[in-house]
């Protein structure tokens, strides 16, 4: 059986952070990054997180695809 394909919410779960669709929102709503300012390089990460976000980038995992998702959206403005 192949594992579930990552989402968002599994993204934050793997982040440790809370993974309903409201804490979700209000996370991205909280944290709005500026465009120049690349998702890893964000100050409200911990190292760990920093890493985790910036491996599955590099390998271009499964995870790249929420992750990617979670950059656009914290880029956006609000």
């Amino acid at each position: 059986m192949d594992a579930p394909i990552p989402t968002l919410e599994t993204l934050f779960e793997q982040l440790g952070l809370d993974s309903t669709p409201e804490a979700i929102d209000a996370f991205i709503v909280a944290h709005p990054l500026p465009e120049d300012m690349k998702l890893i390089d964000a100050p409200f990460w911990t190292p760990q997180q920093a890493q985790f976000l910036k491996e599955e980038l590099r390998e271009d995992a499964e995870w790249a695809i929420p992750v990617d998702e979670l950059n656009q959206r914290l880029h956006q403005p609000h």
